[in-house]
């Protein structure tokens, strides 16, 4: 159990040093940010199946008839658990639909710039796929609202 709180961080020291190692080494950079998405996302995976192996060992044992404090308190550190994740993940849709928005509107911008310029007629439709990538970010306010309801 313990192992599973260290592993995280022996993911992420790991993972800097081999980046550093290979930015030294004159490899491309990337290669670090692959290494570095790739340990992220096994972080990601231990953090999250953390909750997961702890609900399980503690479901393995008999079940009194009487419910104790311990008891009480373990499924209260439970639905805790679930409302972290739920936060966790409405902040997840959250923040990447508004990156994704943001590079999406960072190149069509530009774009929609440069082409008003050279013919004032084309505003209309140069205006239409800057707010397709604004919509990316509103699609993921939503969700996410949609899960702080369920939290």
């Amino acid at each position: 159990m313990k192992l599973l709180l260290i592993l995280p961080v022996v993911f992420l020291i790991v993972s800097i040093v081999m980046a550093i190692r290979s930015v030294k080494n004159g490899k491309k950079t990337r290669s670090a940010v692959a290494t570095q998405l790739l340990t992220f996302l096994a972080v990601c995976v231990v953090t999250l199946a953390f909750p997961v192996v702890a609900s399980a060992t503690s479901q393995d044992s008999p079940v009194p008839e009487k419910t104790t404090a311990s008891e009480t308190a373990e499924t209260a550190q439970a639905d805790s658990s679930a409302k972290g994740l739920g936060l966790i993940a409405a902040a997840l849709v959250t923040g990447l639909a508004g990156i994704g928005g943001g590079i999406a509107v960072a190149a069509a911008a530009p774009a929609a710039i440069g082409a008003t310029s050279e013919d004032p007629k084309a505003f209309g439709k140069a205006l239409i796929f800057v707010a397709l990538g604004e919509g990316i970010a509103l699609y993921g306010l939503l969700i996410s609202i949609l899960i702080l309801n369920k939290v």
